[in-house]
């Protein structure tokens, strides 16, 4: 439910605002439970946890985790050759085993309806463990020629990283101006760009 952002819980606080499992409220609060139970689990801070699990695998040099597991939700520190390596292994896992990547990208929790934080009301508002997933959501932050089946997440931060496994394609931006009413056009229109770009490649 954590990861699924169906866990009722308020985006910043412990404050319950939905039944668990009743509809989609995107929760930072619910990441830092998780990794705070990741810590009792395992022994280990999240941020090192993560490293350990993600970030040095794939060779992600320039990735941490600002602010410990009470930050689990946002404050990852990243860059774009980071983030290809992330996305990279998004198409191709080899940090998670195959099973476990088919169970993050898909539908945990079929037909909640929420909001998906700057573009509304969205029903059903689908997400995996952790993905936002494209599904028929209008309007949306991906291109409209993306697939269904793109997953992917965006931040406050105005970055965004999607795949799109139809294509067996996926796109990595980061910018310098947090997210607003500026990027609800041109990251749609940027997505379709590319994947017109790159269609029969």
């Amino acid at each position: 439910h954590l990861l699924a952002h169906a866990s009722g819980l308020s985006a910043h606080s412990p404050a319950v605002i939905a039944a668990v499992g009743t509809r989609r409220v995107y929760s930072n609060y619910g990441f830092a439970v998780l990794a705070q139970a990741i810590e009792a689990r395992s022994g280990i801070e999240f941020g090192p946890y993560l490293a350990e699990a993600v970030f040095d695998p794939l060779g992600m040099a320039a990735s941490r985790l600002d602010g410990g597991a009470g930050a689990a939700g946002y404050g990852a520190v990243s860059s774009v050759a980071d983030l290809v390596a992330f996305t990279v292994d998004l198409l191709n896992p080899r940090t998670v085993s195959a099973p476990m990547h088919s169970e993050a990208v898909s539908v945990q929790f079929p037909g909640l309806s929420g909001v998906l934080p700057g573009f509304g009301v969205q029903r059903p508002n689908d997400w995996g463990l952790g993905f936002e997933i494209r599904a028929a959501k209008s309007p949306h932050w991906t291109g409209a020629a993306n697939s269904p089946a793109t997953y992917g997440h965006f931040g406050q931060s105005g970055t965004f990283l999607w795949v799109d496994p139809a294509r067996e394609l996926g796109l990595v931006v980061l910018t310098d101006r947090d997210f607003g009413d500026w990027a609800k056009p041109l990251w749609p229109a940027v997505s379709d760009e590319v994947l017109r770009e790159f269609a029969g490649h």
